[in-house]
């Protein structure tokens, strides 16, 4: 067998192969292509043994083009430095390799400008369907790609697209949070978050935590948005005397309060506890550990090609919406000291300075 690089199999091509055969273009395309059994075996042994010879790799693209498929999903995601991100997106890719289809990622960086020019990219690419993880503030480009081709969305809701929507249920995600931490015996309770931004899950988690506090007289609760100060915003949040408690809406905001927890000289988890959205992989090396809600990324990234193929094989029903439960982990951050009992309230070393 003859090796060949990369390089030299890119300039072979279909004329190439047929010279070397002694047979004709459209042969070769018909031994590429679905069509091999209109070939003789003779013929076909020829086709196969040029191109075993001369390196010869077929563009798939092209073929897919030609066949007005190209087994490729789009994906576009508004961060894709952001842990849920990738964790989902690889339930999407590992759902599209099953079912031979190939993943197109583009990362608007949660950029307006960048999210235009990807969907341009996207749809130059002739893909098949399209999974949307962002803001959708290009509402025109959206609309004309979804009537081009199926669109799911994940995790984010964009109201004027009728599409099928696969994440998490937040209202039940944050009432198990809540509930935990009174059942821990926290009187103060403070969320922290991104910026909504407009995002659909992040209000309806700032909203559902309202609710869950209000209902709860014992409890008080407040909310804050990641910004410069949080640093002075959490020295102001444990300088109250009453067992407190952060909960982070999701993984971005827990780093950063783990790390301004540690700039203030906290003793972490007694002077405060801590539950997160998202199970990432650094929570059980912090302090005893980070109490967390794991949210099922690879069924949402799967759940969401799912829908997305049956879309693509014809399925006309109303839209559907996915909504998965989290998975409550319980760690040290929420836990009491060990021989029971509230521990005494402390606050950082910090926390009047």
């Amino acid at each position: 067998m003859t090796s060949f690089s990369a390089a030299q199999r890119s300039r072979v091509t279909m004329l190439d192969v047929a010279e070397r055969a002694g047979v004709s273009k459209a042969s070769v395309s018909r031994f590429i292509g679905d069509d091999r059994a209109l070939l003789s075996d003779a013929i076909a042994l020829r086709i196969e043994q040029a191109i075993e010879q001369l390196g010869y790799r077929p563009n798939q693209m092209a073929r897919g083009l030609k066949r007005g498929r190209t087994r490729l999903i789009g994906m576009l995601v508004a961060d894709i430095r952001n842990p849920y991100s990738i964790a989902v997106m690889h339930g999407v890719e590992t759902a599209c390799r099953q079912h031979g289809y190939s993943l197109v990622v583009c990362n608007t960086d949660r950029d307006d400008e960048q999210e235009r020019q990807h969907l341009a990219a996207l749809r130059s690419y002739n893909i098949e369907g399209l999974i949307v993880n962002t803001l959708g503030h290009h509402l025109d480009e959206l609309l004309e790609l979804q009537r081009e081709m199926p669109l799911v969305l994940v995790d984010r809701k964009v109201e004027p697209l009728r599409s099928d929507l696969v994440g998490l249920d937040n209202p039940a995600a944050v009432r198990m949070a809540v509930e935990h931490l009174e059942q821990q015996g926290y009187a103060e309770v403070l969320l922290v978050s991104e910026a909504t931004d407009g995002t659909s899950s992040r209000l309806e988690r700032l909203h559902s935590f309202k609710a869950e506090v209000a209902r709860r007289p014992d409890m008080s609760g407040a909310v804050l948005e990641l910004d410069d100060e949080l640093e002075h915003h959490l020295r102001t949040f444990l300088a109250k005397p009453a067992r407190k408690a952060l909960f982070c809406a999701n993984g971005v905001a827990a780093l950063a309060c783990t790390r301004a927890l540690k700039v203030l000289g906290c003793n972490l988890f007694d002077d405060i506890g801590l539950i997160a959205l998202d199970d990432l992989d650094w929570y059980p090396l912090v302090g005893t550990g980070i109490t967390a809600l794991a949210q099922p990324t690879e069924a949402i990234g799967a759940s969401a090609f799912d829908c997305l193929l049956k879309r693509l094989r014809g399925d006309t029903a109303p839209t559907r919406t996915l909504d998965f439960l989290p998975q409550l982990i319980i760690r040290g951050s929420t836990q009491f000291p060990v021989g029971g009992g509230l521990p005494p309230i402390a606050v950082c070393q910090s926390a009047y300075l």
